[in-house]
């Protein structure tokens, strides 16, 4: 059950402040400027699907007490460290993903179009080298309701982006963000994310927004699954052909470096920690007990590989 009080009481600097602050992206000079990269699109064979990771762009944001909620930043450093990764900062990539299937073309969630950071907005250029059109989209699936993840259905001059497609919506994610009752008793830090929704998807036509509920079949070959935590109505998505199967986790883990490896680990952006933790537990043991193939909006690109048990966590190993 998705509470009020669960939702309401949890994450909301984080989100806050990864949406609605000019800055989170750089975070200062000193901290120079993430590498894009290049080529910023991936293909990959899923029997007989064709999937293609298409970068949006990455984000950096200094390393500070309490991006992970529940751990010292000296643990935090170390666990970077390990890792042969930076301490000073976090870089935060961006990937959607295009599924290419009998004729059909599945976007997976958005990044920012022209409505972010100057080191965001990528996808649609990605899909151009891939190959594509934005008025070849058949349908966009949305994971959930958070700006990375939905501003890019809209330029900023209101036009759509993708003006072909179906926008199919997680119906607990859409309820929540919509409701007014919700909104008006929101705490101040969460408001900008309530306004952010009714923006973006303002005059959408009815018949083009479509509601599902997570566990059905979404488009033909690919399915959602509930993993509630990170908002009330986070879902994955699964698609399979040739006996293979590949899962978008989305947000169920943030940067795999922290949070595969310590999925007790809480990032600032869940919005309900503990049930954000029992899901990523779940979630990832599938993935590693059934062998699928696993891509995450914020995996280092290709954003595509292999969850592997690794002590009393996860690691991502990405393909080459």
């Amino acid at each position: 059950m998705i509470s009020r009080r669960g939702f309401l009481g949890a994450g909301l600097a984080g989100v806050s402040s990864l949406f609605f602050s000019p800055a989170w992206a750089q975070g200062g000079a000193d901290l120079g400027t993430p590498t894009l990269p290049s080529p910023g699109f991936k293909k990959f064979k899923l029997g007989e699907m064709e999937i293609i990771a298409l970068n949006d762009g990455v984000g950096r944001r200094p390393l500070v007490e309490g991006f992970v909620r529940n751990a010292p930043l000296d643990e935090v450093k170390s666990m970077l460290a390990s890792q042969n990764l930076p301490t000073n900062y976090i870089d935060i990539p961006f990937t959607t993903f295009l599924i290419v299937h009998h004729g059909h073309k599945y976007l997976i969630d958005t990044g920012f179009a022209d409505n972010g950071p100057p080191t965001t907005g990528k996808t649609i250029a990605n899909l151009a080298a891939a190959g594509y059109k934005p008025e070849d989209i058949d349908h966009v699936l949305i994971s959930h309701f958070h700006g990375d993840h939905i501003n890019g259905l809209k330029y900023k001059n209101g036009d759509w982006v993708y003006p072909e497609a179906k926008i199919h919506v997680p119906a607990p994610e859409h309820a929540f963000w919509t409701d007014p009752a919700k909104m008006s008793a929101a705490p101040e830090a969460l408001k900008g994310a309530f306004a952010n929704v009714q923006k973006v998807f303002a005059g959408l036509p009815a018949d083009r927004l479509v509601k599902f509920e997570p566990g059905a079949e979404v488009v033909p070959g690919v399915g959602s699954l509930a993993a509630f935590g990170h908002t009330p109505g986070h879902t994955a998505f699964t698609a399979k052909s040739g006996g293979k199967t590949f899962i978008y986790v989305a947000d169920t883990t943030n940067i795999p470096a922290l949070f595969a490896r310590k999925p007790d680990w809480a990032v600032m952006f869940d919005m309900n920690a503990d049930m954000a933790r029992e899901t990523r537990r779940k979630v990832f043991d599938m993935i590693a007990k059934e062998n699928m193939l696993a891509g995450g909006f914020h995996f280092p690109f290709p954003a595509v590989g292999n969850i592997v048990v690794e002590g009393s966590g996860y690691q991502f190993k990405p393909l080459p």
